[in-house]
């Protein structure tokens, strides 16, 4: 028993000479070979924790019903203009993985594995950080191997649904075939909804080179978690994640990105002054300042259930306002617009929605 002090501080005296000071040694070569890196991480963290405190990216005024504005508008048969979205969820992300149970566990399963969850996150973030790759699982976290299978599921569907269902037009637009109306690609600046797309529809993508996927900012999800901040600098190409450099088997991500990916309008991050609402309206009126009338839309589920809570009529009750479309799911509506005397308005026609693949 006399021996074990000794013992103890000869252990003790070993751990900080043989392990720590050799790890913390690394560590700091690290950060310093990869400043530039590091230094970026430390401002997007910054940034995050500000938006996290100071945000009203939820907090908006609720504006008129639309209803109140077609209703008498249609009833007297003024003109009403009409564009098709397909809105277009992505996949299941690092951060939903982390912290939301979703569909494909029970709730015992996420309790569970909680707190080991959290700490592979955390060990990634780590890994992340010390290898210089401008990456993140917290940050614009990227889909899960989960959420490429769920783009790749919805690939499936498009690429072997046959053309005898009430779905059968949408398809083919979904599909780019020949003899259906052009249609155009959006999608959010975060890398999730721009991933899912890129998998979903490989073939017509592979197809048709000529297609493009345009960022548009105004539809960056609604939340002030880190998650909804875009890692990607403004007027940057996207980079592929690890765990999509890691597929490359279901899509070379990197290639489409550089040859395929629009970022011309990539401005940044939302700034702290907007809000969801403000965003929304954005994007109604830039769907109309395009000559398309088809628009294939990557985006998020608090941005596409916040956009029917506003744009469908206050009376009319729908899945759409209480629900979130599920991963990798295709919703499809008509949105209407009205030239009244406070400008234009816009309402999604309730007659119109419908669900091509997975639902609410």
């Amino acid at each position: 028993m006399s021996d074990f002090p000794l013992m103890y501080a000869a252990a003790v005296d070993w751990a900080q000479e043989d392990v720590l000071r050799p790890v913390l040694i690394l560590v700091c070569a690290s950060f310093l070979f990869n400043l530039p890196t590091f230094i970026y991480k430390v401002r997007m963290v910054i940034r995050g924790v500000v938006y996290f405190i100071l945000c009203w990216d939820k907090s908006w005024k609720k504006p008129q019903d639309p209803g109140s504005i077609f209703g008498p508008h249609l009833s007297q048969g003024l003109p009403v203009q009409r564009k098709t979205v397909y809105f277009v969820r992505h996949g299941e992300s690092t951060w939903n993985d982390t912290f939301n149970k979703g569909k494909h566990r029970s709730a015992a399963q996420f309790v569970i594995g909680f707190i080991p969850g959290v700490a592979k996150s955390l060990l990634y973030e780590t890994y992340l950080l010390l290898a210089g790759k401008m990456d993140s699982w917290f940050y614009d976290s990227p889909l899960s191997n989960l959420g490429i299978s769920q783009a790749e599921e919805l690939a499936a569907f498009l690429k072997d649904k046959p053309l005898d269902g009430p779905e059968a037009d949408h398809i083919k637009i979904l599909r780019g075939e020949p003899d259906a109306p052009q249609s155009k690609f959006l999608s959010s600046n975060l890398r999730r909804a721009v991933s899912t797309l890129v998998v979903a529809f490989k073939d017509r993508l592979s197809r048709r080179p000529m297609d493009k996927i345009l960022v548009v900012p105004c539809l960056q999800e609604i939340s002030r978690n880190p998650d909804t901040l875009a890692i990607t600098p403004a007027q940057s190409q996207i980079q592929a994640s690890w765990i999509e450099k890691s597929a490359k088997d279901v899509a070379n991500f990197q290639q489409v990105f550089d040859t395929q990916l629009d970022m011309s309008l990539h401005i940044g991050n939302k700034p702290l002054d907007t809000n969801g609402l403000k965003r929304m309206n954005e994007f109604c009126e830039f769907l109309y300042a395009q000559p398309d009338e088809y628009f294939i839309v990557g985006g998020h589920s608090i941005w596409f259930r916040s956009f029917f809570q506003m744009f469908l009529p206050y009376s009319v009750h729908h899945a759409s306002k209480e629900k979130k479309i599920v991963n990798g799911g295709v919703v499809t509506f008509e949105l209407m617009k009205a030239e009244t005397r406070r400008g234009p308005r816009y309402m999604v026609d309730p007659k119109t929605i419908q669900v091509v693949y997975g639902g609410f």
